[in-house]
């Protein structure tokens, strides 16, 4: 059912995130520990921004991220205060193919989803015909998850001016979540979904399976993110502003992870401040 990692703080080399800790991205991809699948072998793909610039970069390839030897040796390169990065286990019936990659981006914004909608080729035709052209023709691929995106922007121009933005992803996110349930309610759908737009993030843990089964995510925030050899860790000293990381899995022993609340919806605003709050609608 796929992993990612969400990272938002003090500029770090793409390899400490991906690559450096114990249970990294990277390893998530061969051998992920929690939920169901453990092998996410079927693409990978990588969002960063630079400074300076409002649109992320993004690296998508339909070979297994742990061996893919482009992305080990540019990982190093590129440093970033947020990275959103993604391993892709395909669901049945979907092809691997670069288009069906997360993470998508639009404009500022990228987006994964870790999860499925059951019988998604039963209510595909009924949430396309809801999109307006922009978000319609922005579509490339079969996948659920880029449509759950493409659903997200059209909420997000919808959204009230007056919305701290990271409220407003954060409403988007619930109102698509909404809409995918209602348009199937006796369908099973596992919707982990993240956002960012390079200066804060959205994410939400939601299943409405009756037995309250959901795939995994976890928080983890502190004043700075450090690796040394294959240990990485958040620490406290130094004046350096607030770091937090969203992962399927936590990526090290180190205290401080937390699971993110089933059926919550949360947000890192641009001071990196965080907050979570129930799905409701």
């Amino acid at each position: 059912m796929c992993r990612f990692v969400a990272y938002l703080g003090e500029p770090i080399a793409l390899d400490l995130l991906l690559f450096k800790p114990k249970n990294s991205l990277v390893n998530q991809s061969l051998d992920a520990k929690q939920f169901r699948l453990r092998v996410n072998g079927d693409g990978f793909g990588v969002a960063f921004y630079r400074e300076g610039r409002g649109d992320p970069v993004r690296l998508r390839t339909v070979t297994p991220a742990w061996n893919n030897q482009n992305l080990r040796s540019i990982a190093p390169a590129f440093e970033s205060t947020c990275i959103l990065a993604h391993v892709r286990a395909a669901s049945p019936g979907l092809p691997v193919v670069e288009t069906n990659c997360h993470p998508f981006v639009s404009g500022p914004y990228a987006f994964c989803h870790n999860g499925a909608i059951d019988s998604f080729q039963s209510v595909r035709r009924a949430l396309l015909a809801e999109l307006p052209d922009a978000q319609f023709d922005g579509i490339q691929g079969t996948t659920d998850s880029e449509l759950l995106f493409a659903m997200f922007l059209q909420e997000m121009e919808q959204a009230g001016a007056a919305d701290d933005p990271s409220d407003a992803m954060a409403k988007a996110l619930t109102a698509t979540i909404r809409r995918t349930v209602e348009a199937s309610p006796d369908a099973l759908s596992y919707l982990n979904l993240c956002v960012t737009d390079g200066a804060r993030m959205a994410c939400t843990r939601y299943s409405n399976s009756p037995t309250g089964e959901m795939s995994t995510l976890y928080f983890h925030q502190g004043r700075r993110y450090i690796c040394e050899g294959d240990s990485c860790r958040m620490v406290e000293p130094g004046d350096a502003r607030t770091t937090a990381i969203i992962a399927s899995e936590p990526l090290s022993d180190d205290d401080g992870w937390e699971e993110v609340p089933g059926n919550h919806v949360g947000v890192v605003r641009e001071d990196r401040t965080t907050q979570a709050w129930p799905i409701e609608w």
